[in-house]
């Protein structure tokens, strides 16, 4: 395994296999374990300071989600971004946002269009300074906001579950051809129609706001061949 180069300090509090999970999972999606690394399990116990037992249950979770593959009594890699993957998590997404936004928006709501359009402000800041990892980070608290307006919680955590590698995919979608600015320009009209009660809009700049990157699927296989599965890859 490349090193791991966040500090992890385990949380007593909590269960450590949800924690490796958790941690493991962020660094895959944030592209910072490139597929292919190999995840070693005694080198995983040494970083975490933990047993194979809770190291094995956040391995198995990550092949649950496509995030890796196990090849038992071998080695565990970061799995190259499952096109397929992310073509459902697409579209479980986009289905369940546009019936969101067409609740919130059903009558004029201007105090979630502000805090809406405050998380696009400090989303514009991050772009401002380069930092692209809490631009996306914002960008998850903005959609999680909208799940949240609707009482929704186990969805989103739902989501959330299935969108590793769609997440990866925009993740390096995300620097190229003024993707970032485009995401923020979509922010703002989601926004702004929740803000004055504009259901039919809302749903349009949802729509437009999600459809970029998977329209852009030949752009990255040119420039990233490396990092999406082959069409003939075996299915998980």
């Amino acid at each position: 395994m490349s090193a791991v180069d966040v500090p992890f300090r385990l949380d007593r509090a909590r269960n450590a296999t949800v924690q490796v999970f958790e941690q493991l999972r962020a660094q895959i999606v944030g592209l910072a374990l490139k597929p292919g690394t190999v995840l070693a399990r005694p080198a995983l116990c040494e970083y975490f300071r933990l047993s194979q037992s809770p190291i094995r249950e956040a391995l198995l979770r990550l092949e649950e989600e496509r995030l890796v593959d196990i090849y038992p009594q071998h080695q565990t890699r970061v799995r190259a971004i499952d096109l397929a993957a992310a073509r459902q998590a697409h579209f479980f997404r986009l289905s369940v946002e546009l019936e969101i936004v067409w609740v919130l928006a059903r009558e004029p709501r201007p105090e979630l269009g502000k805090q809406l359009l405050d998380l696009a402000a400090r989303q514009r800041g991050c772009l401002a300074a380069g930092d692209l990892e809490q631009f996306t980070r914002i960008d998850m608290d903005f959609h999680k906001c909208m799940y949240d307006a609707s009482e929704l919680p186990d969805l989103w955590a739902m989501m959330r579950s299935c969108s590793g590698n769609l997440d990866r995919l925009r993740r390096l979608h995300l620097p190229l051809n003024g993707k970032a600015l485009s995401i923020l320009q979509q922010h703002g009209r989601i926004a702004r129609c929740v803000a004055r009660g504009d259901a039919a809009g809302a749903q349009r700049a949802v729509r437009n706001h999600l459809a970029g990157t998977l329209q852009a699927l030949d752009v990255l296989r040119e420039r990233f061949p490396d990092m999406l599965l082959p069409p003939d890859y075996p299915p998980a």
